[in-house]
């Protein structure tokens, strides 16, 4: 049976979310998918000119995985400006942040997806040890917030 995949973290969502040659009708041009994780991956190696070891802690992957996904993203863009091809950024398997949680009854500690904390605080999620829906953002690690998108941190700019 196969592990499910992990999501990967990003900071950087773009607002544009295609790119094509100048003056060609989109529309008519065939296209690649750059995946989110897979732009992260560019932005994280060639922009900001990290080694491979720091973009995979950045992501939260293995250095293996990181490796994996910045070849397949490079592969979508040489294709894409050699041979006239729009490239289109959506999707893919990520997650905007981690932070750490706490359940309040049992003191069980993880890591939890940006995304289920709307649920969180609406008291809408459950501690996997016990149940309980008292849980807490922040865990045993309360100086570790979930940087720019934890309602904790931005309160406490």
């Amino acid at each position: 049976m196969v592990r499910p995949t992990k999501p990967r973290r990003v900071e950087f969502i773009p607002s544009l979310q295609i790119f094509g040659p100048f003056d060609v009708d989109i529309s008519e041009l065939q296209e690649n998918v750059l995946y989110i994780e897979e732009l992260e991956a560019v932005r994280l190696k060639d922009l900001e000119d990290l080694d491979n070891e720091l973009c995979a802690q950045k992501m939260e992957i293995s250095r293996q995985t990181f490796q994996r996904i910045l070849e397949t993203a490079r592969a979508k863009i040489a294709d894409s400006l050699i041979n006239g091809k729009t490239i289109r950024i959506e999707g893919g398997n990520y997650t905007r942040n981690i932070c750490f949680v706490e359940c309040l009854d049992c003191g069980s500690s993880w890591k939890e997806a940006y995304e289920n904390f709307e649920k969180i605080l609406k008291g809408e999620y459950t501690c996997p040890s016990c149940g309980s829906k008292r849980i807490t953002c922040g865990g045993r690690e309360k100086k570790k917030f979930c940087r720019k998108n934890c309602w904790r941190y931005r309160g406490n700019r």
